[in-house]
């Protein structure tokens, strides 16, 4: 079908559902911890415009939850109708973990969601701030079993091999906690938080702009937006650095035990003696073993991968040519990724100086970067597991199982027609959340108050603030 074999399509029904699913926990892992955090700062300060924050923020945090979880139950329905093999092999291993997942992650976010997102009246302040912790709690966690299943599968440890082929667990504390393991989960946990602070900014530099042209009134350009853009620019320039650096560290460790991955990555085919140089940009063409038009920066690709000048770094032609990855597809996803991170530093920084010079709220072009920015973060992430799986091929168990061996007896017919299904349904459904998502964001976040909502302790003082303008309101609208 379409040309292409059962695998293929398999392997792209899979890529696509993955795709569509790693944006919405991207995004609810972040944007759970800043609701804790706003929380937390509103129990602390009892200044409202916290909590007015969180509430505008909660209920798009809700409906990116509920998209996540349905896009995730689609994922492992596909290892038994598309990977039967694979699941068969690695089930003793990866079943229990993503059990673990189920049973302490997402029983922990589920149970406090609900007091979260309508409990606060009921439970008191402190009890809700509870519930919220809980809450980013469970999805760091949630994100902690499913990188370590990951992980497994780019750095096998812990484990042999029975009679039958399949990997069985010998050390637990070695197969959670592989070599890889924390590199993935402080990467993608600092990618989640990037991700939600570059929406927050943009939707808070929204309001701000449309208030600069008298498009909204006070609700638009008030405090609640300025708050948003403010902690936004905060969270850039303190996360990015850090990325950056953990990003480094990462690569040295797939230098380390995926070395086909990292000469992919580096558009390397040959291995330089005497220094490697840095490849900025070029053509990859595994045909011809050669990456054309390269711009190179001699000895930098040493001194990065190697902390020396001359350090040797092995390429692709040192591996069996049925054992490496599509060198195009990672060079570019690698250089997307961190193109996109590097501009996330460069909005941080243009933040900084301008809070430094008092005009964060008040220059329009940095407004307009933010904008043009907000989707940033889901682009780098996902440029960054396209070079995690990508690499990872032709592998599934990297260097133990191979992805041809690991899917089951199917029809490409099939496949494809499972996969335009998908297609179909996932473009109509997620489509629709987002727009809504979207819808739900041009509501400007300062618009309006209920004094409900703020809490026993905070409710008399505010009332009586608020109680001239109501009363003098009334009287307008008679």
């Amino acid at each position: 079908m379409f040309g292409l074999d059962a695998l293929e399509l398999a392997r792209i029904q899979f890529a696509f559902t993955v795709s569509a699913h790693i944006i919405f926990p991207a995004f609810s892992i972040g944007l759970a911890s800043y609701l804790a955090v706003l929380n937390g700062l509103h129990y602390l300060t009892g200044r409202a415009v916290y909590l007015r924050v969180f509430d505008y923020w909660k209920t798009i945090f809700s409906v990116t939850f509920g998209m996540g979880v349905v896009s995730g139950i689609v994922m492992s329905y596909q290892f038994g109708t598309n990977w039967p093999v694979f699941a068969d092999k690695t089930g003793p291993v990866l079943g229990p973990l993503l059990g673990y997942e189920v049973m302490s992650a997402f029983f922990l976010e589920a149970g406090f969601l609900g007091v979260m997102l309508f409990g606060r009246e009921r439970v008191g302040p402190g009890l809700h701030l509870l519930a919220t912790v809980m809450v980013a709690l469970g999805t760091l966690m949630s994100a902690t079993w499913i990188l370590s299943v990951n992980s497994w599968m780019q750095t096998p440890a812990g484990y042999s091999i029975n009679e039958v082929g399949q990997f069985v667990p010998e050390n637990w504390w070695e197969i959670v906690f592989n070599p890889s393991f924390p590199y993935r989960l402080v990467h993608m946990v600092l990618a989640a938080y990037l991700t939600t602070a570059l929406v927050v900014g943009g939707v808070g530099a929204w309001h701000l702009l449309r208030a600069r042209a008298g498009r909204e009134g006070n609700g638009g350009g008030g405090e609640g937006a300025r708050l948003m853009f403010s902690m936004a620019m905060w969270m850039l320039i303190t996360v990015a650095p850090l990325q950056i650096f953990v990003g480094d560290e990462h690569g040295l460790n797939t230098l380390k035990y995926q070395p086909a991955k990292l000469a992919a990555m580096e558009g390397h085919y040959e291995t330089y003696e005497g220094g490697t140089p840095l490849i900025l940009f070029g053509i990859p063409d595994d045909e011809a073993e050669e990456t054309r038009y390269a711009l190179e920066i001699p000895y930098l690709g040493s001194l990065i991968l190697t902390r020396t000048l001359d350090g040797s770094i092995s390429g692709l032609k040192e591996f069996p040519k049925d054992e490496r990855p599509p060198a195009a597809i990672v060079f570019w996803s690698f250089r997307v990724m961190v193109a996109l991170g590097f501009a996330m530093l460069g909005l941080g920084l243009w933040g900084a100086w301008a809070r430094w010079r008092g005009r964060l709220h008040d220059s329009p072009w940095l407004l307009r970067a933010s904008i043009l920015m907000s989707p940033a973060g889901f682009g780098a992430v996902l440029a960054g597991w396209i070079t995690t799986e990508v690499g990872r091929q032709p592998w599934t168990v990297y260097g133990l199982l191979r992805t041809a061996d690991s899917v089951g007896p199917l029809e490409a017919s099939a496949v494809g027609t499972s996969l335009l299904i998908f297609i179909g349904v996932y473009f109509a459904l997620f489509g629709s959340g987002t727009f809504y998502i979207l819808r739900l964001m041009n509501v400007p976040p300062d618009k309006g108050l209920d004094i409900h909502d703020i809490g026993p302790t905070r409710t008399a003082g505010i009332t009586s603030g608020l109680a001239p303008a109501v009363l003098e309101s009334a009287e307008d609208g008679k």
